[in-house]
């Protein structure tokens, strides 16, 4: 009898752990697969977040602004520490994102399609907004990842490109100015770019 009960015991406690395993799975998949469908908004979730913490410290952001043949920029920042293009891109909660020899690797391969789009468009953006201001204005290409594994250590460099959750990107944004602008330049170079670069937008699909 007593030998019955202990293993009735133990086939409850091991249904339970059973149970308990499973839920882990289940809530696994389900958490990573909440970071893809938020990454597939991740343009919408950084314009809030910019709006929400550099606009209110004196920069300017533009939104789904279109750089004349070479695509769009989904917020072009203009602050008193220079001017950024972000791009966002979102992949899937598996993906292995990583970084050797200065080079991206997503899942081990290269992205130079990815990194050389969003370098032109930066170097193009710059190349517009100087025209239109009069003076030389640098663009600083980054990328705000949404989803997929990220090195613990970030932001990292890769392809001469900074990537970064959204809120880490935020803040490398604020540490890591690559000019200096007064409030009038700020305004100046902001109105330079809304001329010089079209209101556009694209809708955010999952990189492969």
């Amino acid at each position: 009898m007593f030998g019955m009960l202990v293993n009735g015991v133990i086939g409850i406690a091991m249904a339970a752990l059973v149970a308990i395993a499973d839920a882990l799975v289940h809530w696994r998949v389900y958490n990573a697969a909440g970071v893809w469908r938020r990454g597939l908004r991740g343009n919408e979730r950084m314009d809030r977040l910019l709006r929400l913490t550099l606009e209110r410290r004196g920069h300017r952001v533009l939104l789904a602004r279109t750089v004349p043949g070479h695509g769009s920029a989904d917020e072009l920042v203009v602050g008193p520490g220079g001017v950024w293009l972000v791009h966002n891109e979102a992949w899937q909660p598996d993906a292995e994102i990583s970084h050797h020899g200065g080079r991206l690797f997503i899942d081990g391969r290269t992205q130079s399609k990815l990194v050389r789009g969003l370098t032109e468009r930066a170097e193009a953006a710059a190349r517009l907004i100087s025209e239109r201001a009069g003076t030389p204005v640098k663009v600083v290409p980054v990328l705000a990842v949404h989803g997929g594994h990220l090195p613990r250590r970030t932001p990292f460099a890769a392809d001469g490109i900074t990537f970064a959750p959204p809120l880490r990107l935020v803040r490398w944004i604020r540490r890591n100015p690559s000019a200096e602008y007064s409030a009038e330049e700020v305004e100046a170079i902001a109105r330079a770019a809304v001329h010089a670069l079209p209101i556009g937008g694209r809708t955010m699909t999952a990189a492969a």
